[in-house]
C-alpha cells in the first residue's frame, strides 16, 4: 500500500503507482465507473466483463486506445500474483486468442 493519494480506477489492493494524469473513463456493464490514469484504467478494464473506455475532454490524443489495448494483454487482477491463470476468465484476452478460447 501507499500513502501517494491515487486515482480512482487504481484497486486498493494494487501496490503500483500511477502512470500520469487522469485520461480515461472506464465504465463497466452498470455504466458505473471511474476516472483514472492510463496504468490503473488498464488493470481496470481487464478486470471487467464487457468493459468500456472514453477518453477525458482534455486527455492527450489515444489516450483510451492505448488503454484498450494495453488491457488486452493484462489478466484480470494482475496484482494478485499468486493467483491461479488456469482458466479462461483468471487470464488475459490475448493469451485466451493464443489459446483458441472463445468467450
Amino acid at each position: 500500500m501507499t500513502d501517494t493519494p491515487r486515482c480512482p480506477a487504481a484497486h486498493p489492493d494494487d501496490p503500483t503507482p500511477c502512470s500520469g494524469p487522469l485520461s480515461v473513463t472506464v465504465l463497466d456493464i452498470h455504466n458505473a465507473g471511474a476516472n483514472g490514469c492510463e496504468h490503473h484504467a488498464a488493470r481496470m478494464l481487464a478486470s471487467l466483463e464487457r468493459g468500456r473506455v472514453y477518453a477525458l475532454p482534455d486527455a492527450p490524443a489515444g489516450a483510451a486506445i492505448r488503454v484498450f489495448k494495453a488491457a488486452d494483454d493484462i489478466p484480470p487482477f494482475v496484482w494478485f500474483e499468486g493467483a491461479p491463470r488456469t482458466q479462461p476468465n483468471q487470464r488475459s484476452r490475448a493469451e485466451n486468442r493464443r489459446k483458441g478460447v472463445t468467450a
